[in-house]
């Protein structure tokens, strides 16, 4: 597999897009190798199926020109911080040895958000760790490695960002992926029951959350981050 620069494992398909979709686009036009993979094909949305989902991720993939995405196929809504889905997660990790992990949000409306991101963090640690032992997809014993850091996404929940990254020149791209999502956001032509994502104002708060975090560091648009662990500076101009 492709090693990546960044690599996001978020819970279900377009919680990257909605969360980090500008992030994504900047870090690409930069020259860096972005990935995606997904937890879960968010089987138990009310709105489309796994494969329509699926299909729906490819395309919003192709809109942000991410160099892998993939499916781990965890159970929506059930899978756990445990040892058989870390296994899964730090299979993931070692495959593509990213430098810098994005995942979702540490507390949000929907409980796999926060679950999720506990996976990932505990995965990225676990990672690290010449004796636990995974395979490839061939069989192989993989490498341990771990990335540098795990930064985390701000989804539905109004958290206070750590960090908020400019994604000015990058926001219609990443409002773009997030409409190849057609069965999960507003279409006033679909028969389909409605949810909290597919009410019209739930893109309203996309762009006005964007709007927000942006104004805060004098941009148009921005994204907001939190981490874990904070991270050391070794220069202060680094900041600026």
């Amino acid at each position: 597999m492709t090693k990546l620069d960044i690599l996001v494992l978020a819970a279900h398909p377009d919680d990257a897009e909605l969360g980090c979709g500008g992030t994504i686009a900047k870090h690409v036009a930069r020259g860096y190798k972005v990935g995606i993979v997904d937890l879960t094909a968010g089987e138990l949305g009310t709105r489309g199926t796994p494969e329509i989902r699926q299909a729906e991720a490819t395309a919003a993939a192709k809109i942000l020109n991410v160099a892998a995405r993939e499916n781990l196929g965890l159970t929506d809504g059930f899978f756990e911080n445990n040892k058989a889905d870390q296994r899964k997660v730090i299979a993931a990790i070692r495959a593509y040895q990213p430098t810098l992990v994005l995942a979702n949000a540490v507390s949000d409306r929907h409980p796999d958000h926060g679950r999720g991101a506990s996976l990932v963090a505990d995965a990225c640690f676990l990672a690290g760790l010449a004796k636990v032992e995974t395979t490839d997809g061939s069989g192989k014993p993989q490498m341990a490695w771990r990335p540098k850091a795990v930064y985390h996404f701000i989804q539905s929940n109004l958290l206070m960002p750590h960090f908020v990254v400019d994604v000015s020149e990058h926001w219609q791209q990443k409002m773009e992926a997030i409409r190849a999502y057609k069965t999960q956001f507003f279409d006033p032509t679909s028969r389909e029951p409605e949810t909290f994502i597919s009410k019209p104002g739930f893109l309203e708060l996309i762009e006005s959350r964007g709007k927000d975090f942006g104004y805060a560091i004098g941009a148009t648009y921005g994204e907001g981050f939190t981490v874990r662990r904070l991270p050391g500076v070794d220069d202060l101009f680094g900041l600026m």
